[in-house]
């Protein structure tokens, strides 16, 4: 533009030289430049006419002769929404509104605070609406060789950083692609046969889905909409007359959308259709603006690892966005009705920093410590969102208004990451809070043993009645100082047991164990003297402490100073016997050892007690203490069996057999007639090979001591050791006197079937039978007896008989349903399966047979089916290892 107007001064003066006259355009000659008329106006001529414009020359910029527009300029006045020229405009831009206001927003410039920085200044330029010129194209050239200088000098090291970014990210949110190749890596491994086998993929969806019908959609015109928005009618079918003239069905010539001349002006109640377009495009272009880059405008989706992506789109809270607004208005009208009130202030910084606005949060806050300078609560909350520094100089600031703050001053030292700054910060709020016993503590923990136990010397001085700090510096004190120090605490705390605790324990570690039990009587008798409530158990607590820290002498002497207070006499057994078994539960075994201990003192003529002692050291104990137990038990309780029983036991076990013999010898000397102790000797001797030893034994016993199980322990030996006859002969002899016991009659018909008298052994069964018909085991070994000889028939007869006389018995219905299956008559197996679970529906041995009878696809319905009964849920699950024992699975 600058040109063009220079070139018309210049045009003007060619004009003027010219005469530019009608006359001339006649044909007359012009006239010469050098006749004397013009002489005198070439010496008024001014020298810069016919030179060229000076750069940056406007003309008429001087009088104001500029910047005129007229109608003819830039076309008739348009509506702002009109449509623009360009058909294709993108959305946003496709109304001469929306590029005005584009154009608008573009020529203002966002001079707010929040958009400078410190280090690249405001986000725009400040001088983008100014000329661009060829300076400043040379400085953006120079700028842009710089950037991309220094771009390449960091080129490696970004990528590098990206590269470990982008792995990072990945391992933590892997792609499906990721996390499903470990199961791709395994179909390298299936064959050609298994891939052929898997099954094809049924279409499962029903008829309609499968054959989908096209839905049919007829456009409604707008005159339609029109009218009911302007009458409020609901009508739920269209006016044959209103489909047929309206539209472009129009029966009228002239004219596509109404009869009527002018109808093109909407009427006042008439649907804008213009504006709801513009809505819906307005829509949409906010949808796509959601997933495109703001500066090329191109997608920024991954295709691949959308689904991935889509974990970080979820928002940090858990509110809905109304509720956040809800809160956000509330706790407003709390800060302007109370300003003074800290947890609004509080709260509101919070529901900023959760909805992630994090700079508002912190401005919320730091006008908060304004309005509640004295709140300890605010500060600490201030410090806690402010970044590194800025949260030193918050803490300090609140320093200075509450120089008397403990949480302040830790949060101080926390903020610090020296070890030597932590020790000035605390060192600096123990001269103005000395009687902190918590700032003490975290000052003590920083230092070193030395420093720390002259810090605790001072501790104590500032804060006596801090059981914590004496006992701190006890510990670090030598055995006399310590003993000093201790006897200073008592006497500024008289009321507390643990100092009397840690004076036992110092004792007890310096090998002085004879004071023990006088420090812990000593302790009971003078805090009971000052008013204190001896609690049984938080004496039995830090007894379990002082086991757990080796101090056993005085775990013991805890225990047997307070074990019976408050306790009934009626009551003592069953609550020592609960104490030691919580103390075994809590792994304090001293002080259980010390509450049987003490049991057996005042009870030392109870059998129940020294089982269970006896049973605590066998557990947990050693072998030594166990036998030295034992020993004190059969002193006191010799008629106690069990007792001997166990200490033969021990002997036996630990290799020494002439001692378990000796043992059973006084056992013997105690309980003459005992049949245990019989059994037991005999046991002894026929597990050491002494078969002699344990036929005179069993002959000694059938003589003195005469039981069916003597008998029976007899006839098993002379059987075991294949004495056939001796063993038929002892076993008619017990038969005589104990015809009622099965066993007898079971060995009696195995000893026959073994020597293969089938005959006899039948007849030794059914002798059974009548003596003892509720015996299960001798009806099964009938009914096997007669399956092996090939009597099925008989066999099948036997278990019908056992079923009648013991109704409702799992085990001879398992043993029917076996019977049939090995039979190789699964129907009838079944059938019979059924009947047993109708009589007997909570047996877990016959749910357990039924599922394996059943083919593997039914197993899963039929297990479903066995746990819906409660009551033999364990029963079923403790048969199926032998269910599967029995099917050799």
């Amino acid at each position: 533009m600058a040109s063009a107007t220079a070139k018309q001064p210049a045009k003007t003066a060619s004009k003027a030289a010219s005469g530019g006259t009608g006359g001339a355009a006649g044909g007359a000659p012009a006239m010469p430049l050098a006749s004397p008329l013009m002489g005198g106006l070439n010496k008024k001529k001014k020298p810069f006419l016919g030179m060229p414009a000076p750069l940056g020359y406007v003309p008429g910029l001087g009088r104001g002769a500029t910047g005129f527009t007229t109608r003819s300029d830039i076309g008739p006045a348009r509506d702002a929404n009109d449509p623009v020229d360009d058909r294709h405009a993108p959305p946003g831009k496709r109304t001469v509104g929306d590029q005005m206001k584009k154009n608008q927003e573009e020529d203002e410039e966002d001079l707010n605070d929040t958009n400078y920085d410190e280090f690249n200044g405001y986000a725009g330029s400040l001088f983008s609406s100014g000329p661009y010129e060829k300076d400043d194209e040379e400085a953006d050239a120079i700028y842009a060789a710089l950037d991309k200088r220094m771009d390449e000098r960091r080129k490696e090291r970004r990528e590098l950083r990206e590269k470990e970014e982008i792995e990072k990210y990945r391992m933590e949110r892997p792609k499906i692609q990721q996390q499903f190749s470990d199961l791709k890596r395994k179909l390298a491994e299936v064959t050609e046969d298994e891939w052929l086998s898997i099954p094809d993929v049924g279409d499962a969806r029903n008829k309609r889905q499968r054959n989908p019908r096209h839905e049919k959609l007829t456009p409604v015109p707008d005159s339609f909409f029109a009218k009911h928005l302007q009458t409020g009618e609901n009508h739920t079918s269209v006016d044959p007359l209103q489909g047929q003239f309206s539209g472009l069905t129009t029966p009228f010539p002239g004219g596509l959308n109404t009869p009527y001349p002018g109808g093109m002006t909407p009427e006042a109640g008439e649907l804008d259709m213009r504006k709801i377009g513009q809505a819906r495009n307005t829509l949409m272009d906010m949808r796509l603006s959601q997933v495109s880059d703001s500066v090329s405008g191109q997608t920024v989706v991954d295709p691949k690892g959308y689904l991935t992506d889509l974990n970080s789109m979820i928002p940090t809270h858990g509110g809905d966005i109304s509720d956040i607004k809800k809160a956000r208005l509330l706790l407003k009208s709390v800060r302007e009705t109370n300003p003074h009130h800290p947890p609004a202030w509080i709260a509101s910084a919070r529901l900023e920093e959760v909805t992630g606005k994090l700079q508002v949060a912190r401005n919320l806050i730091m006008k908060g410590t304004e309005m509640c300078p004295k709140s300890e609560d605010v500060w600490l909350e201030a410090a806690r969102l402010q970044p590194g520094d800025t949260a030193k100089a918050v803490v300090a600031q609140a320093v200075r208004h509450l120089p008397q703050s403990v949480r302040i001053y830790i949060r101080a030292a926390e903020l610090e990451t020296d070890i030597r700054a932590k020790k000035r910060v605390l060192r600096k709020a123990l001269e103005n809070v000395s009687k902190s016993v918590r700032l003490w503590k975290i000052a003590v923990e920083l230092e070193e043993p030395e420093d720390a136990r002259i810090m605790l010397s001072r501790a104590v001085e500032c804060c006596p009645t801090s059981v914590e700090l004496w006992l701190a510096l006890a510990r670090l004190e030598t055995y006399e100082n310590a003993r000093r120090v201790l006897n200073k605490a008592r006497e500024n705390i008289p009321t507390d047991r643990h100092i009397w605790i840690t004076a036992a324990k110092l004792e007890e570690a310096n090998g002085n164990t004879q004071m023990v039990e006088k420090i812990i009587d000593r302790a009971i008798t003078s805090l009971r003297a000052n008013g204190v409530e001896i609690n049984r158990e938080q004496w039995i607590q830090d007894a379990e402490e002082c086991d757990k820290a080796g101090s056993v002498a005085t775990c013991q002497a805890v225990i047997r100073a307070v074990i019976g207070i408050g306790i009934e006499e009626e009551d003592c057994k069953h609550t020592w016997m609960e104490d030691a078994d919580s103390c075994v539960a809590h792994g304090a075994l001293e002080c259980a050892r010390a509450i049987y201990a003490h049991a057996l003192q005042v009870f030392p003529s109870k059998k129940s007690v020294w089982l269970r002692a006896a049973y605590f050291e066998k557990n947990h104990g050693t072998r030594e203490s166990l036998e030295a137990l034992l020993q004190r038990a059969v002193a006191h309780c010799p008629k106690a069996e069990v007792l001997w029983l166990m200490g033969a036991k021990s002997k036996w076990l630990a290799g020494d057999v002439p001692a378990a013999r000796s043992i059973l010898a006084l056992a013997f000397q105690a309980n003459p007639n005992s049949e245990e102790i019989w059994l037991a000797a005999v046991k002894l001797e026929s597990e050491n090979n002494e078969y002699e030893r344990a036929r005179r034994l069993l002959a000694k016993a059938r003589s003195s001591a005469p039981t069916a199980r003597v008998f029976m322990k007899s006839v098993r030996l002379e059987w075991v050791l294949g004495n056939i006859d001796a063993a038929q002969d002892l076993c008619t002899e017990a038969l005589r006197h104990y015809e009622d016991f099965p066993k007898l009659w079971m060995m009696r018909g195995q000893i026959e079937e073994q020597s293969e008298n089938i005959d006899k052994a039948r007849e030794a069964y059914n002798q059974g039978l009548k003596k003892c018909p509720h015996s299960m085991s001798l009806w099964l070994l009938l009914s096997r007896l007669e399956e092996t000889v090939g009597q099925l028939t008989r066999a099948r007869a036997i278990l019908e008989k056992a079923r009648l006389k013991n109704p409702q018995t799992p085990e001879i219905w398992l043993e029917s349903v076996r019977l049939e299956y090995r039979a190789g008559l699964k129907n009838i197996s079944n059938t019979l399966m059924a009947k047993a679970l109708q009589e007997c529906p909570n047996s877990g041995i016959l749910w357990a047979e039924a599922v394996f009878l059943e083919a593997r696809p039914q197993r899963k319905t039929k297990s479903v089916d066995a746990l819906k009964s409660v009551n033999m849920i364990l029963m079923y699950f403790w048969q199926l290892p032998n269910c599967f024992g029995a099917r050799g699975r």
